[in-house]
């Protein structure tokens, strides 16, 4: 069994990815890693008015660290040593590929995109194939 020191878990506040939150909980616990936690704000789903994209992402950048900093003090209450949290704007799938010194990607199988849902997630999908690390799809 591989020894994970640093555990990645995408989160984008759907149902599927806070199951990846647990299972990536239990798995820091275990393995005694820093637990991180990426939130990842898709600036391309946005309008096309450029000014006002930006004022709108800063705005759900600061709720979702909010979230994010509820998720850090939940696992840090079921044992996980070392909590971190990141929210980017930009492409999740770049950026959740691009991780530096992660050792595993926890992602559910899919996120909030309702056409996603009827197949693995495109998302996840990437994930999957582009990781430098190990990967675990959580359904």
């Amino acid at each position: 069994m591989a020894n994970y020191l640093k555990i990645a878990v995408a989160i984008d506040f759907s149902e599927q990815s806070l199951k990846a939150f647990d299972r990536a909980s239990h798995l820091a616990i275990q393995h005694q890693a820093i637990l991180q936690l990426v939130n990842v704000i898709d600036t391309k789903s946005f309008g096309a008015v450029s000014a006002y994209d930006l004022k709108y992402a800063e705005e759900l950048k600061k709720e979702n660290m909010l979230k994010m900093e509820k998720l850090e003090k939940e696992a840090l209450q079921l044992g996980v040593n070392e909590v971190e949290s990141i929210v980017e704007t930009g492409s999740p799938k770049g950026i959740l590929t691009q991780l530096p010194n992660v050792d595993l990607i926890v992602c559910g199988a899919t996120g909030l995109n309702r056409m996603e849902k009827m197949m693995l997630g495109s998302v996840a999908e990437k994930i999957v194939r582009h990781a430098l690390c190990d990967v675990l799809l959580v359904r």
